[in-house]
């Protein structure tokens, strides 16, 4: 069992039915949270919502594309009613499509753009506004280490990302005031199903998955991918007290990719 770092609070998060967003969503639920969870596939929100009423946690399911404002509305209405309030907030929801910035359709490149930057706007903005009526909150922009710099064979992805990045440092002056934190979390590699996408990787370089696999953990000073778990407790101290100085942060957690 958690420590209840979070009892008597109230999250949000979209993305929560995989990967990053359901370790997190598990972790607040252990650490005292009640859940509103959002994401563009009910019955996998369900699975996790089981998991989650188990811990004896309220929680609440909803199921939207975060790009179209219209139900980005609707949820966050949604949420106040059945929460009363948000106290924190994980903007996870995203997509990524890798290929050479050459071969990019508009489409897909609008479509990443749409989702991983605009839909983390519209959340993050309805969000926002009630959080500074309460006078209190904290936002986690879920963003990575391609918010940081450049990569190859991802254009559209990173340019999503370093959107996320500095929207976190803009919305974070222009809140703390008011008695809100906004900080980002920017993840390395991460074993979730989002590294499927490492054999388009792969192919685009002429290359076996397994060896641009390992290609990838070289470039990771700790030699292995992180855990969601790893994230979801950063996600945890970020959603506290314990980092109730902190804001307009993106923290790296990456196993020291930064380092070289």
């Amino acid at each position: 069992m958690g420590k209840e770092r979070l009892k008597g609070l109230n999250a949000l998060i979209t993305g929560a039915s995989r990967g990053i967003g359901r370790a997190i969503a598990l972790k607040y639920a252990d650490e005292g949270a009640d859940l509103f969870l959002a994401a563009t596939k009910r019955e996998n929100l369900e699975n996790v919502a089981t998991e989650i009423s188990s811990l004896g946690r309220q929680v609440f399911t909803y199921e939207l594309d975060v790009s179209d404002r219209k139900q980005a509305v609707q949820m966050v209405d949604q949420a106040i009613l059945d929460l009363g309030r948000i106290d924190i907030l994980i903007n996870n929801a995203g997509v990524y499509k890798p290929a050479r910035f050459v071969d990019y359709s508009p489409e897909d490149f609008d479509r990443i753009i749409q989702v991983n930057l605009y839909g983390a706007f519209h959340v993050l903005q309805l969000v926002v506004r009630n959080m500074i009526k309460e006078g209190t909150g904290s936002v986690i922009n879920i963003a990575s280490t391609a918010g940081k710099w450049g990569s190859m064979n991802q254009s559209a992805y990173n340019t999503s990302k370093h959107g996320l990045v500095g929207l976190t440092r803009c919305v974070a002056l222009e809140t703390a005031a008011a008695g809100l934190r906004v900080n980002a979390i920017c993840p390395g590699f991460v074993e979730t199903d989002l590294l499927n996408e490492l054999k388009t990787h792969a192919e685009i370089n002429g290359m076996s998955e397994n060896e641009f696999r390992e290609l990838a953990k070289s470039r990771v000073p700790m030699r292995r991918f992180m855990k969601s778990e790893e994230i979801a407790d950063l996600a945890i101290f970020l959603g506290s007290d314990e980092s109730s100085g902190m804001t307009g942060q993106s923290l790296l957690i990456d196993g020291g990719m930064v380092l070289v």
